[in-house]
């Protein structure tokens, strides 16, 4: 169940995967652990979609409107983009940051590494890893909570 929700909340970002790995961790049980990877390996898959936009080799309407870059934040991509030209590991660094930060987007970013020509297996492993991290994070949020208080 983590995998399709985190594969749907990856194009359809009314869905929060944090949300619901936060109450997976509340329920508890041994695979939080799965849980997160499985939410990372779904993301993943979903982000590659936003990825081969960027790179021009998908046409899906609806999926290209929502990887249109927000208006504040074309500038700021257009920034990031000139910084990543050329610079595999800058580009692997923000994808990095961004997968497991959200900052900046990591919809936009997807877009971006996708146009910047990076390679599909280099980002879907930092992708996987990076949001598998984030979402063990979450997942385990709600036992530390507990824990401390």
């Amino acid at each position: 169940m983590a995998f399709a929700f985190g594969l749907l909340s990856a194009v359809v970002p009314v869905l929060n995967v944090e949300l619901y790995l936060v109450g997976l961790g509340a329920l508890g049980g041994g695979t939080l652990l799965a849980g997160a990877a499985a939410a990372g390996l779904g993301q993943t898959l979903g982000k590659i979609l936003y990825f081969y936009i960027g790179r021009g080799a998908l046409n899906v309407p609806w999926l290209k409107r929502r990887a249109k870059t927000p208006p504040r934040w074309a500038e700021r991509a257009e920034r990031w983009r000139a910084k990543a030209e050329g610079r595999p590991l800058w580009t692997l660094g923000l994808v990095a940051v961004s997968s497991f930060a959200s900052v900046p987007p990591f919809m936009v970013v997807s877009v971006l590494a996708g146009t910047l020509g990076m390679s599909v297996w280099g980002f879907a492993a930092v992708t996987f890893v990076t949001r598998t991290a984030r979402f063990a994070v979450v997942v385990y949020a709600p036992g530390a909570a507990l824990w401390l208080f």
